[in-house]
């Protein structure tokens, strides 16, 4: 019976059978196949072999030779080959081919070697078709070299074909396919070669089982089987053999698939450990996030055995993920100690990693400047390093500056690296110039550089120069092009442009969105409260199956509530998939939001398997505020306290707000005081605390101190202060600030700021003053504005007045109910019922709904 075929991925190779019978047949296909027999195989051709590089001494001992034969031709191809210059040895190989005008098998096996080596499917094809022609093509050697040379330039099923060809199969045949199935990233294929190898009782070696524990390493489903390898190895005995390749294939195998225990039960087995061994037990450690472990392990290494570079490397590397700056320094100053410093720059560069990942920039900087082995991979990593801090983007526009000007030549990770220090409008024109090196190098057409540019000027605020690059390379662009565009959109308030670019990706390109994009989309959906295309977008994620994915799902929670679609947020929360703290801020606050504080604080008291942080904390007190409940209120505080959190700026301004909201301003200034940060959200709640209980001259007070203090007045500490104005019915101090703020603090006042305005005068009954005012805006269609007027004007019966403001805002917003309630409430303090009745028939008529009115009392 012979062996069923082995299967390989369903890519084919459009090579003409090298052998002169038709195609190569297809992966899988049946045919008869036999046994090996158990002859031994055929000798190979002994060569005797030059040092390995010494490429000039075995040419010239090549030249001294009087007549040389094939072993000494073959020598000196063998050097070529092996020193990758294969154009050489292709010439030399002709050259013998002219001179002898014969070669041997050994000689297509050297040469089908270094096709393999630079992957030149063509020339082993050619040497192929000699083999076959000069009848070489029966050895057994030549022929597990060409399976290994066509499996490693990719053609799979060219190397299938000579192997099911062949008339017999050593170890070496059957590790040439396990290995180039692997290679070719056929791991289940590969398997399946070992199961064969074993069921034709072909003795496995050191290589076979080595390969196919790796093959097993890198495949879902294939853990059982490696285990099942293990044991083999154990049966063949190699865990008692001196050698130990295998057992550090084992470590690597249990390792990468996160079984360290396993590995390290491995490890402790080897009873001649190499420093193989040690670099595949510490990187193992390293790669599953155990680096104190991997730091003992290195320990316990160096009291015995050199480290070389590798494990240098790798450990440093560990220590810089992990931000264990301590330990990397003790690492750095065994490296000083032995001298390696100067041996290979990258234990240089790893070093320059952990400090700048580890924000030891200093330190950073004076290895870089000391640095006896420098090369542009250093550059590269401190030009990284400085660009992910914000603060040191200066650095590293100085350092790029300082690399050109010593004439080195950028590669494409200098510049990815650069750019990210472009973060805000002022850094433009050095962004510009980086553009300028990217178009003088070519590196114009590198998709991920164009996404880099992209990404730095909407950082600094030119959207349109962004948008522009990507209609250059439209037709190339990948996802990350069209998220870096959206995305930039959205964070610059181009809601509206996000949308329409993702219409087109979709509509236009073969480019699917991921959860990047929807999330994107989303927010600028619920932004602009577009519900019907927020439900086609949550449609797509559903019919993607992106729709269980965390980000998005808590973006369609987000995009709900601002659609005060209270009932879809709350069903997709329940819906199968996963949830996580943010999942519960955004129900809590989303809640908070729609001026539903007891569901809110129904959500809070259901969070499960989470501690509240600060962003669930706010939302949780905010909820408390809209309700009035300051028992609850106070049970939050409790927490607050507890957790810690009462030094945050958000957490202790939002605690400052309930308690004065809730009558409780003695606490709220307690609270206020105890800050350690008073932040301007602080500051800002204690002025509008105090001017809503009518202390308006208390709140000057406190904004004189704030700005004393060194902080920045906004528009929110305005806003608060001209309320506290009216309230106090501070008439001309108001005044006084509304001036002051943009004449001496440069903020240009809002609409918010007029309304405050516009109510202080009405308070103060100064209601031609107020209506002059708004006449003199800039804007007739502020809406807010003429509302507010409106307001004081039913509340000091001013008919005339009310009667005409009423009749301009009906012709801007003709929907809006409170309009016709205000001018309803106007009339019947005039006593005028008829007018007030007829206003409240025409309300109806255009069915339109009063918003009720709600009490927390009862």
């Amino acid at each position: 019976m012979r062996p069923p075929r082995a299967r390989a991925a369903p890519a084919t190779c459009s090579t003409e059978c090298p052998t002169g019978h038709g195609p190569a047949p297809s992966c899988g296909r049946s045919g008869r196949t036999r046994a090996p027999p158990r002859t031994p195989s055929p000798p190979s051709t002994a060569r005797p072999s030059s040092p390995a590089g010494d490429v000039c001494a075995a040419l010239a001992l090549f030249d001294e030779a009087a007549r040389p034969d094939v072993i000494l031709w073959n020598a000196v191809l063998d050097t070529l080959t092996r020193s990758c210059r294969l154009g050489d040895a292709m010439a030399l190989f002709r050259r013998m081919a002219r001179v002898l005008g014969a070669f041997d098998s050994a000689t297509l096996v050297i040469m089908l070697s270094g096709a393999s080596r630079a992957r030149d499917v063509d020339l082993g094809t050619a040497l192929h078709a000699a083999a076959v022609k000069r009848r070489l093509d029966t050895d057994l050697n030549l022929q597990n070299a060409l399976v290994d040379m066509y499996a490693k330039c990719g053609c799979f099923c060219a190397s299938e074909a000579v192997f099911w060809t062949m008339p017999c199969w050593d170890t070496t045949s059957w590790n040439s396919m396990i290995g180039g199935s692997a290679f070719n990233g056929l791991f289940d294929v590969s398997a399946c070669y070992f199961r064969e190898m074993i069921r034709f009782t072909v003795q496995a070696d050191e290589v076979t089982l080595s390969s196919v524990l790796s093959a097993s390493s890198r495949a879902d489903g294939l853990f059982s089987f490696g285990r099942s390898v293990h044991g083999y190895v154990v049966k063949l005995g190699y865990g008692d053999t001196a050698s130990c390749s295998v057992a550090n294939s084992l470590i690597t195998f249990y390792s990468e698939l996160g079984f360290t225990d396993d590995a390290g039960n491995v490890f402790a087995g080897i009873y001649s450990k190499t420093l193989v061994s040690w670099n595949a037990m510490i990187k193992g450690l390293v790669e599953n996030e155990k680096v104190s472990e991997a730091l003992f392990v290195f320990q316990e290494m160096i009291s015995g055995y050199q480290p070389d570079h590798a494990t240098l490397v790798t450990v440093i590397s560990g220590c810089a993920d992990q931000g264990l700056l301590c330990e990397g320094k003790e690492i750095h100053g065994y490296i000083v100690r032995k001298g390696l410093l100067h041996e290979e720059s990258s234990i240089g560069n790893s070093l320059l990693g952990l400090y700048m990942k580890c924000h030891d920039s200093f330190t950073a900087k004076l290895l870089f400047s000391t640095m006896p082995v420098r090369d542009l991979i250093s550059w590269n990593t401190m030009l990284s390093g400085y660009s992910r801090d914000v603060s040191l983007g200066v650095e590293a526009q100085a350092m790029f500056k300082e690399l050109l000007s010593e004439g080195l030549k950028c590669t494409l990770t200098t510049i990815i690296a650069v750019l990210p220090s472009c973060s805000c409008p002022e850094d433009l024109s050095f962004g510009k110039g980086v553009h300028s090196v990217i178009l003088k190098y070519g590196f114009v057409s590198a998709v991920s550089v164009v996404n880099a540019l992209m990404h730095m000027y909407i950082c600094c605020g030119d959207t349109l120069a962004a948008l522009a690059l990507l209609e250059r390379i439209m037709l190339v662009s990948d996802i990350i092009s069209w998220n870096t565009a959206i995305v930039g959109c959205v964070q610059n308030g181009l809601h509206g442009d996000a949308l329409e670019a993702f219409r087109f990706m979709h509509s236009s390109l073969p480019v699917n969105p991921d959860s990047i994009t929807l999330v994107s989309v989303l927010s600028a959906c619920g932004t602009l409260k577009l519900h019907s295309l927020g439900k086609s977008i949550h449609c797509m994620s559903l019919k993607r199956l992106l729709a269980c994915n965390l980000r998005v799902k808590n973006a369609l929670l987000t995009m709900y509530f601002r659609f005060a679609d209270t009932e879809s947020a709350e069903s997709i929360f329940y819906s199968p998939g996963d949830i996580n703290l943010c999942s519960w801020n955004c129900m809590i606050s989303g809640f908070a939001q729609n001026n539903d504080g007891w569901r809110a604080l129904q959500f809070y008291q259901k969070i499960e398997d989470s501690v509240p942080d600060e962003m669930c904390t706010v939302s949780i007190i905010c909820a408390c505020t809209q309700l009035g409940d300051l028992r609850y209120g106070k049970s939050i505080h409790g927490h607050v306290v507890r957790s810690d959190l009462q030094n945050n700026v958000f957490v202790s301004a939002s605690l400052v707000d309930m308690y004065s909201k809730c009558g409780r301003l003695d606490v709220a200034v307690r609270v206020f005081e105890s800050s350690a940060e008073k932040s301007i959200a602080c500051w800002n709640s204690m002025i509008s605390a105090l001017g809503f209980h009518g202390h308006g001259l208390r709140s000057i007070k406190l904004f004189c101190k704030m700005i004393q203090s060194g902080m920045t007045a906004t528009r929110s500490t305005f806003i608060a202060l001209l309320s506290a104005c009216s309230h106090s019915g501070l008439t001309d101090e108001g005044w006084e600030y509304y001036h002051l703020m943009s004449e001496k603090f440069g903020i240009t006042p809002t609409d918010e700021h007029h309304v405050c305005i516009v109510d202080m005068l009405g308070r103060a009954g100064r209601l031609q003053e107020a209506h002059k005012f708004v006449e003199s805006l800039p804007s007739k269609e502020a809406h807010g504005v003429w509302g507010a007027l409106l307001s004081a004007c039913s509340n000091k019966a001013e008919l005339k007045m009310g009667e005409s403001i009423a009749k301009h805002l009906l012709c801007l917003e003709p929907e809006n109910s409170g309009y016709y309630v205000t001018i309803s409430n106007l009339y019947a303090n005039q006593d005028m019922w008829d007018g007030a009745v007829k206003v409240r028939d025409i309300l109806q008529d255009k069915r339109l709904m009063k918003p009720h009115g709600h009490s927390i009392v009862g």
